[in-house]
């Protein structure tokens, strides 16, 4: 399984680039819940924070500015300390 990739505050160019502005918004509050990606998905996190443990792997802190993409197949918690808003794309 592929790793999941961070990018910490993407330029405005590249976030124009992927088409981020045009993306739906998901938000949640705080919480905890397993999710499996059946798709590939890419996210771009505008406020919140969250700890993502995928399936045998370290946790990852990701939050505001955040550019994540989430390849097919990851099986994770997410544990969600701040409410959640994100723009997000499946491939």
């Amino acid at each position: 399984m592929r790793d999941i990739k961070v990018e910490h505050h993407p330029s405005p160019e590249r976030l124009s680039a992927l088409g981020v502005w045009d993306w739906p918004i998901w938000e949640k509050e705080v919480s905890e819940f397993p999710w499996t990606y059946s798709s590939t998905e890419i996210c771009y996190f505008l406020e919140g924070a969250v700890l993502v443990t995928p399936e045998g792997g370290e946790t990852l802190r990701l939050g505001k500015g955040d550019l994540v993409t989430f390849p097919t197949g990851t099986r994770c918690t997410w544990n969600i300390t701040e409410s959640v808003r994100k723009h997000f794309n499946f491939d």
